[in-house]
Parts: C-alpha cells; sequence; structure tokens
C-alpha cells in the first residue's frame, strides 16, 4: 500500500489528457487544449474542487514538457517508456480491447494470442500500474476516482490495492462484447479485464446495453453474480446544445458553409441539391466504404437522384500508424473516386471527400445538412448522431444504425438502418431524402430534445454524485 496521501479529492485517469504539447525548431513548447464532455465536467466542478487530471504522454512534445517540469495546474501527465506506451496503446488496447467489443475480427485469420501478445499484454499491465501509483500518491483521503475506458481496465483493481479508502469508478466509452464474442480473449485475460473493473466501486456505460453485456460477461467468465461491492450504472452522454449552437455561428463556419454550397451546387433544373453528409473518423467500426456503396445503389436504382444530390463525407483520418487503418482510409478514397469516375459530370461531384480534419466545416455541414449518414457496425454511442439536429438549420432527417448506441434515445425518430444492409441503407437514404419538409422539421426537433438531455457537464456529475452516494 501507497503509505503518504496526496491533497486532490476529485482525480480523473484518462489516456488523453486535456492538453498536448508540439515542440518546434527552436526547442519552444506550445500548448494546445482539447475538448470533449471530460473537459467539460471538470470545469462545472469548479477551480477549488482539488481536482486533478491524469494522463499519458502521448508524442515527443509531452515528452519533453514533463522533462522540463513544463505543465499546468490541475494536470499531471505521466512520461511512460514509449515502446511500453506503444505496445499497450495500439498492440492491446486498439488492436485487441477495442477489436473485441466493436467485433472486428476477421475470425478465420484472427485473433492470434501467442507468445508476442503475452509480451504485449505485460506492457499493458506496466502501463496500467503507472497510473495506478500516480493516482495513489496524488489521491487524499477518500478521494473519488473516475477512471475512462478501455485502455485503463485494469487501474481499478490495482488502484484498490494501493489504497482501499479511495471511492473508485470506472466509465466505458465503448459498446461492450457478447459473451461468446468477449471470450475470444484467452480465459486469464478476460477474467482480468472484467476484474479489473470490478475493483471499482461503480462501473458505468453509455447505454444499458452495454451494461447488460457485461455483466453477461461476468457471469459467463467469473461465474454467477457481481461482486457486492460494484454497481453497475448508465450514462448517456449527450450534445452540449449551448456550445454547439454558439460555435456553428461564428465566422469561420459561416465562410466554410458559403464555400460547401458552392461546392455543393444547383442541379440542372435550377433547384437546390440535397445534402447527405456524415462525419467520422477513418475508424473501422464507422462503416464508411458500407455507406458509400450505399450511396452508389441509391444512384443505381434511383437515376433520378443523379445531379440532384451529393454525398458530402468528412473521414479524417485515425490511428494511422496502425497498417489496417490506412488500408482501410486508402478504401475509402477508393470507392468515393469510383463514384465520381462513374457518375460525376462536368457539373456534379456525386461524392465530396475530405481527409483532413476540419471542425468549423464539420459544423458547417451539420448546418446544411437534409439527412446525416450514421451508420457505425457497433459504437458506443456516436455523438455526430446527437450533435447534427441541435446544429441543423432547416431540419435534418437521421439515418441511423441500431448498433449505435445513440439508437437506444434517438431510434423512434430516425430511419434505423441495419449497417450490413446495403440495399436497406440505400432505401432508408431514399426515403430520408423524400420525407416531407413538415415531417422532417418536427422530429429534427425531438432528436434535439433528447440528444441534448445529458450535456456533458451533467454527464460528469451524475457519476461524480453517484459515486459518491
Amino acid at each position: 500500500m501507497v503509505s503518504t496521501r496526496g491533497t486532490h479529492n476529485i482525480l480523473v485517469a484518462s489516456n488523453r489528457g486535456p492538453i498536448s504539447y508540439t515542440q518546434d525548431k527552436t526547442g519552444a513548447l506550445t500548448a494546445k487544449r482539447g475538448g470533449g464532455g471530460l473537459v467539460s465536467g471538470l470545469s462545472a466542478i469548479g477551480p477549488d474542487a482539488g481536482a486533478l487530471w491524469v494522463c499519458s504522454a502521448l508524442g515527443d512534445g509531452d515528452r519533453e514538457a514533463v522533462r522540463r517540469g513544463v505543465g499546468e495546474d490541475g494536470v499531471r501527465m505521466l512520461d511512460i517508456d514509449a515502446d511500453t506506451h506503444a505496445a499497450a496503446y495500439n498492440d492491446i488496447a486498439n488492436s485487441v480491447l477495442w477489436f473485441v467489443n466493436h467485433l472486428l475480427y476477421q475470425t478465420p485469420l484472427e485473433p492470434v494470442f501467442d507468445k508476442e501478445f503475452r509480451r504485449q499484454w505485460a506492457a499493458y499491465e506496466t502501463y496500467n500500474h503507472a497510473f495506478a501509483e500516480a493516482l495513489a500518491e496524488e489521491a487524499a483521503e477518500g478521494a473519488a476516482v473516475l477512471v475512462q475506458d478501455y485502455h485503463l481496465v485494469l487501474v481499478p483493481r490495482m488502484l484498490r490495492e494501493l489504497r482501499p479508502d479511495l471511492r473508485i469508478g470506472h466509465f466505458s466509452h465503448t459498446p461492450w462484447a457478447p459473451p461468446e464474442y468477449f471470450r475470444l480473449l484467452p480465459d486469464d485475460i478476460a477474467a482480468k479485464v472484467l476484474g479489473g473493473i470490478l475493483g471499482a466501486d461503480r462501473a458505468a456505460f453509455l447505454t444499458q446495453r452495454w451494461a447488460d453485456a457485461f455483466t453477461d460477461c461476468c457471469h459467463a467468465v467469473l461465474g454467477p453474480g457481481i461482486p457486492s461491492g460494484t454497481r453497475i450504472g448508465v450514462h448517456g452522454l449527450g450534445a452540449d446544445a449551448d456550445f454547439l449552437r454558439e460555435r456553428s455561428h461564428r465566422p469561420d463556419v459561416d465562410e466554410r458553409l458559403a464555400v460547401l454550397r458552392e461546392q455543393i451546387g444547383t442541379a440542372p433544373d435550377g433547384s437546390a441539391r440535397k445534402a447527405i453528409v456524415r462525419v467520422d473518423r477513418t475508424e473501422l467500426s464507422k462503416n464508411i466504404v458500407r455507406g458509400l456503396l450505399a450511396f452508389r445503389e441509391l444512384l443505381e436504382e434511383r437515376p433520378e437522384w443523379r445531379e440532384r444530390v451529393v454525398h458530402v463525407a468528412f473521414a479524417y483520418p485515425s490511428r494511422q500508424d496502425l497498417a489496417v487503418y490506412r488500408d482501410y482510409t486508402a478504401e475509402v478514397q477508393r470507392v468515393a473516386d469510383e463514384i465520381n469516375s462513374q457518375y460525376g459530370t462536368p457539373g456534379w461531384t456525386p461524392v465530396l471527400l475530405n481527409l483532413k480534419d476540419d471542425f468549423a466545416r464539420s459544423l458547417a455541414s451539420y448546418r446544411l445538412a437534409d439527412v446525416a449518414l450514421v451508420n457505425p457496425i457497433r459504437d458506443g454511442m456516436n455523438l455526430v448522431a446527437k450533435e447534427v439536429p441541435v446544429v441543423s438549420d432547416d431540419g435534418c432527417v437521421l439515418v441511423l444504425s441500431r448498433e449505435a448506441g445513440a439508437y437506444e434515445e434517438l431510434g423512434e425518430d430516425a430511419v434505423v438502418v441495419n449497417p450490413y444492409d446495403v440495399s436497406g441503407t440505400a432505401r432508408a437514404l431514399h426515403e430520408a431524402l423524400t420525407m416531407p419538409v413538415g415531417e422532417r422539421a418536427e422530429r429534427t426537433k425531438r432528436l434535439a430534445v433528447a440528444a441534448t438531455a445529458l450535456p456533458p457537464a451533467q454527464w460528469f456529475l451524475d457519476q461524480l454524485n453517484a459515486l459518491e452516494a
């Protein structure tokens, strides 16, 4: 056990922190602040709450900042060995735990749990232990600790052993696999993952479906029942309406909106073209390629839409240090190019694909979208589905995968699709494009209300209050 006690009453632990550093050629460090639900949540508790965010140094700039002692109050960045971090983050968190919970394996060939996997798992344990030790050092007596996501599933159990006085919560931002898929993991590793989270006083999830799947896995792997010390909770993260509405009407968004409207153009008869919008990372689970194939089938089967609709697809690079993600990004580009080559005319580009991240442009696309396509294979929540109805200028039809966590809250007013059914998705796009204006507007209003039911600050506070109860 750690004999010393820290001074912080509320602690958050996550792989990525609220700030990152870059180093220029002169050696100067520049800090960039991030956003998201955790940042909003911590701001909601105020500067006098004694809060600390423990995170990992993710790049050379972060590591140099740690070595120089550069930082800001309320953040402790851990300079974990780069090779250890790479094995834990890329090889286990993103290539095993993410794949299991999103059902992404091509099982005839993968996964392969061999000696190399065991080496990587040892690095993952080392990485988690570094977090547990730092939290144990920094936490005041009886402090509340909120551990985030699949990168840190072992931390609650490790921290419990170091500091039994703490109140520990774990939140999973991903889906959770059903038992038959989760048990692809070696039995001992599956038990460690579940046992790690069960070290927490409270394990929380984005939807009841994922919480139930976790419970089912515990019963299947560890035996009947959840240890009496662990409670299960659900907190469906919502969109930040005030921020989105204000940010989406700043000048930089208006400028990008004008550019997008010009790129979309008008139909040969002079009418405004419709826009089917998607905004995603090029993450395997987002199902971008099938979305493009569905758009192509729409043009094939419904030729009346040719030159009358544009698919605005923003697919921002993700995890490009992994070959499978680079290959997927290349396939997205190939299919988009193929559609444009087959159907495009001098005055009409069917797919406007952009692979460069631009938040202002994303918001502009939300505002003009006639249809928002959100068709993930599997998603913990999917905030894009919640953000578009909030920002939309004239109402937008949401075409939504039943495998997105957001389906539980938004499914009633969305056009729901099976993400694997390309033909079904093409039909859903046609239904969305032809929906009467009045119905579209009413659905958008109801979607916006549901999407903002639990804004990020309240989402965070609800977890904290539940842990303290």
